[in-house]
Order: C-alpha cells, then sequence, then structure tokens
C-alpha cells in the first residue's frame, strides 16, 4: 500500500508527458537532394567552401577592402542586430516554462460613507508578500513556443553568414569589375594613340596627294571612337567604385587595387563537394530550414490553445491593518490554488488557428524545398561558367593574336598601296573590340569562381585573419 502513492504520481507524470507529446509536432528535415553528384563535375568529398576567403582571395588590396566590408557594411550590421532581436525574443518565450515568483506590496486608508447602510470607522490595510504562478504545460504549448523562438534565433544567425558570404563575393566581384575596366582602359588609351598617330599620318600623305580626304576623315572617326570608348570606361569605373565604396560602408571614393593583369585568385581548381553538402554548408539553406522548424513548432502552439490550460497559485506574505503589526506573527497569510480555463465553445476558433499554423509550416517548408533546389541549381551555374568562361578567355587569347597580326598586315599593305584603308579599318576595329572582349572573359571566369565560391557556402565557418 505504501508504494500506491509514488505509483499513481508516476502514472500522473506519464500521462502529462504523453499528452504534450501527442500535441506537440516532431520536425524532420524534407527530404528533397536525390542526385549524387552534378551534373557537370564529379561527385568528390573535397570542397573548395573549406578554405576560408583570405586563402581564396590572395590579392592583399581586395583582403583588405573584404575586411573593411566585413567591419562597416550596414547591411551586415543589420543582420548582426536581428540575431540580438532573436536572442531577446528567446529570452522572453523560455522563462514561460517555469514558474514565476512576483512581488506584491499593497497599502490604502478607506473612510466608508457616513451615509453607508453599515457605518464603519476608517481603516488600513497594508500587505507584503510574493505570488507564485505556473501553468502546467500539460500539452506543450511553452515547450514548442521556445524550440520555434529558439529556431528563429538560429535562422537569424545563419542569415547573418549569408549575408557575410554575399558580401564577400560582392566585393570580390566589384573588384574584379574595377581592374577589368583598368585593363580596358589601357586598352583604349593604347588603340587611341595609334589611332592618333594614323590620323597624323594619314594628314601628311592627304597633303603630300598621296591619299584623299576620306582616308584621313576615316582616321579620325576611328580615333573618336576610341576616345569615346575611353570616357565611356571612365564614366563605368566611377560608378563601380561608387557602388563598391557603399558595400564598404564608406562614402565614394578612390579604391586603392592591385595590377589589372594579376590574378587576384589564384586559383587552380575549384571542386565542389556533393550536392547533399549544400544542406549544410550554405547558410542560406540552414535559414531557411530553421525558418521551417519554427513554423513546425507553432502548430503546437495553436494545437496547445485547444485544450485547457492548468494554472497553479500561491501565494505567502504579511497583512494587517496597522502598520506596526504588519511584522508580527499574527501579520502572517499564505494562499495556494489552482484553476483550469479552456475554451468549449469558440465557433472554431481554435480549429482555424491550428489550420492557419499548418498553412503557414506548409509555406516555410516549400520555400526551404525552393531554397535548396535554388541553391544546387547555382552552383551548377557557377561550375558551367567558370568552365565555359575559361574555354572563352583562351578562344579570346587566339582572336587577339590573330588580330594583332591582321592589323599589322594590313597596315603595311595600305602603305604599300595594295590595299585600301577600309581594311585597315576593319582590322583595326576588330582588334579593339577583342582585346575588350578577352579582357571580360577574363573576369566573367573569375568571377565565375568567386561565384562558385559563393554558391558552395564557402567563407563563414572560419573567422576572419
Amino acid at each position: 500500500m505504501d508504494n500506491v502513492a509514488p505509483l499513481k504520481r508516476i502514472a500522473i507524470v506519464a500521462a502529462v508527458s504523453l499528452a504534450g507529446c501527442l500535441v506537440r509536432p516532431h520536425y524532420e528535415r524534407p527530404v528533397v537532394l536525390t542526385e549524387a553528384t552534378y551534373i557537370d563535375a564529379a561527385a568528390i568529398q573535397e570542397n573548395i567552401a573549406d578554405v576560408p576567403w583570405w586563402d581564396v582571395f590572395k590579392d592583399k588590396d581586395l583582403q583588405a577592402l573584404i575586411k573593411t566590408a566585413l567591419a562597416n557594411n550596414r547591411d551586415l550590421k543589420v543582420a548582426i542586430a536581428r540575431i540580438d532581436e532573436a536572442r531577446g525574443l528567446l529570452g522572453v518565450a523560455r522563462p514561460d516554462q517555469f514558474p514565476r515568483l512576483d512581488l506584491v506590496g499593497s497599502a490604502s486608508r478607506i473612510d466608508p460613507s457616513d451615509a453607508a447602510a453599515l457605518p464603519a470607522d476608517v481603516t488600513n490595510d497594508f500587505g507584503l508578500g510574493s505570488r507564485l504562478s505556473f501553468e502546467i504545460d500539460l500539452w506543450g504549448r511553452y515547450a514548442s513556443a521556445t524550440e520555434a523562438q529558439r529556431a528563429q534565433l538560429l535562422s537569424t544567425e545563419y542569415a547573418m553568414r549569408a549575408v557575410t558570404i554575399s558580401l564577400v563575393a560582392e566585393v570580390s566581384a566589384a573588384y574584379l569589375q574595377l581592374q577589368n575596366i583598368d585593363r580596358q582602359v589601357k586598352i583604349s588609351e593604347r588603340t587611341l594613340h595609334n589611332r592618333h598617330d594614323a590620323t597624323t599620318v594619314n594628314q601628311q600623305r592627304f597633303k603630300g596627294g598621296y591619299v584623299g580626304l576620306l582616308d584621313v576623315n576615316q582616321a579620325q572617326i576611328q580615333e573618336e571612337e576610341a576616345r569615346a570608348a575611353l570616357v565611356a570606361l571612365t564614366r563605368q569605373l566611377r560608378l563601380t567604385e561608387n557602388a563598391l565604396s557603399v558595400l564598404l560602408g564608406h562614402v565614394p571614393y578612390r579604391i586603392k587595387r592591385g595590377s589589372p593583369i594579376v590574378d587576384p585568385l589564384k586559383l587552380v581548381a575549384l571542386p565542389a563537394g556533393v550536392p547533399a553538402m549544400i544542406l549544410e554548408r550554405r547558410p542560406d539553406v540552414r535559414a531557411s530550414e530553421e525558418l521551417a522548424h519554427a513554423a513546425v513548432m507553432r502548430i503546437g502552439v495553436a494545437r496547445a490553445q485547444q485544450y485547457p490550460a492548468l494554472n497553479l497559485t500561491g501565494f505567502i506574505g504579511l497583512n494587517s491593518r496597522d502598520q506596526s503589526d504588519l511584522f508580527s506573527a499574527d501579520g502572517r497569510t499564505w494562499s495556494i490554488g489552482a484553476g483550469l480555463l479552456g475554451p468549449l465553445v469558440d465557433l472554431g476558433k481554435s480549429w482555424s488557428r491550428v489550420d492557419a499554423a499548418e498553412a503557414q509550416a506548409d509555406q516555410a517548408l516549400k520555400a526551404y524545398e525552393g531554397t535548396v533546389l535554388k541553391a544546387v541549381r547555382e552552383v551548377e551555374d557557377a561550375i558551367v561558367s567558370v568552365r565555359t568562361f575559361k574555354e572563352e578567355h583562351a578562344v579570346r587569347g587566339a582572336q587577339v593574336s590573330a588580330g594583332k597580326s591582321a592589323a599589322f598586315l594590313s597596315r603595311r599593305r595600305y602603305m604599300d598601296g595594295v590595299t585600301s584603308y577600309l581594311e585597315v579599318l576593319d582590322t583595326e576595329r576588330s582588334l579593339f573590340n577583342a582585346e575588350l572582349a578577352q579582357s571580360s572573359a577574363m573576369e566573367r571566369y573569375l568571377s565565375s569562381m568567386v561565384q562558385l565560391y559563393r554558391a558552395l557556402g564557402g567563407g563563414w565557418p572560419g573567422a576572419s585573419q
């Protein structure tokens, strides 16, 4: 018989725990990825995302810019502030699982009306004590809310890391664009110098009666074309510097950078790993999953509101009509009680609340699946871009070599009177365009490597150098 009471208590605790488990949802990561490899890359266990950004972006000026951006970028500061907000909200949600103890104090003086049915003297009332209140989490409402808020906090942390990766990639891409413009400026300046010399020669030959005015005008047109290209590049340079300055958290200023003919990345191979790595490496994917996790747990909050809540209350303190007797033995008072409150007829409000929570969770889960698919597509795009832009850069190099030879031969033919100046114009125009295209192909090739690094989720696990 002595064991009956403990067994009853154990049974009650077990029943309460089981009730909470039945109401609380269980989160499982949706299965999205089934393919083991990327289309354009063999599945390997190495991953460039494991390499810290300062070992990927080796240019010292670029490293300095990235560090400045990580310290001053406003979007990153906003993301960090959101983490603090989510941490505070978790601190608001978690204590609801535990008893609450409040300090209660009161003092009053009452003078009843002389016209009252039962006239009374002036009375005083003084009280001081502590009040205990606790809602037993029978259905896991507060546990679900805490888990949801904890997932929300993790989501903001991963979101901050995603902003960090994007910021590193954006700064690097802008830097590569500046280097491309620097190269194209040099090409344009050299072309402008050569075309100015050609205009001068044609003017001298025109004065000597060897060529007509048409050749002079055509040379002048080509010279001004190169000058106009140089003006356009100068404008593009300033606009790019302005955009990069904002990323750095700075008003527009002149950006220091290395030589445009030096590869700032110096990467040889870009191992991409397997698609499943994205689920762990991409912070935006992890952030989306934690949002889905939080939404699923809020279903448990909504379900628990369908059932009665059991509240325990208690009070212990002092109460007296006379202030001098407040701390005497006769002034002590206490109370204990319990209350049950739950919906009886709410016209389907509680069920609708659950339906809404389930719909929100379904949206979050589908959004997570979409984020995963988008991440895989970004990796595939970056892989194929790296390969094809590298090939295009090599092709453009061969085109430039052929263009230089053709421009030299056509000018010799023109000076010997074998061909017209139109042939010279055509070959030199082709060479100019080929050199600009080669520079752009180099920038796109390097930028695609940056995008692959970003798409694989590289850069955030390690601390900065």
